[in-house]
């Protein structure tokens, strides 16, 4: 299969999952990170006006329990839809981030990873 492959592998050669609009997914499928795997589900989903919350949060699960996956990656405003199942994902790997889109500039504010990392360090650590 082609988990089997993949732990074989010398590096792992773990993916990039994304779940983002079109312009973000069609940039990184530009870029090279489209793949299927053994059961021939793809590793993003594009999502647009017309997409299911249903379908982002089944997308994410799925996601965040691939083995052949390292990082997910996620539209800010996307993942605003879902913040009940980021705020309580907790796993490192595969890791969660939230990057800005064409349309929608980035909120650190609103970035629970990011808020969650804040939270594990004060200013004395960087003193």
């Amino acid at each position: 299969t082609f988990d089997e492959k993949m732990e074989g592998k010398k590096g792992g050669g773990k993916l990039l999952a994304l779940i983002g609009d079109e312009d973000t997914c069609t940039g990184f499928l530009l870029g090279g990170i489209g793949e299927l795997n053994a059961k021939r589900h793809p590793n993003f989903l594009l999502v647009d006006k017309d997409t299911p919350v249903g379908e982002i949060e089944e997308s994410f699960n799925s996601f965040t329990n691939r083995a052949d996956i390292a990082i997910v990656l996620i539209n800010q405003h996307i993942a605003e839809m879902i913040r009940h199942l980021l705020d309580r994902y907790e796993k490192p790997i595969p890791s969660v981030l939230e990057i800005p889109s064409k349309e929608h500039p980035y909120d650190p504010s609103k970035d629970s990873i990011l808020r969650r990392a804040k939270g594990m360090f004060n200013a004395e650590d960087f003193r």
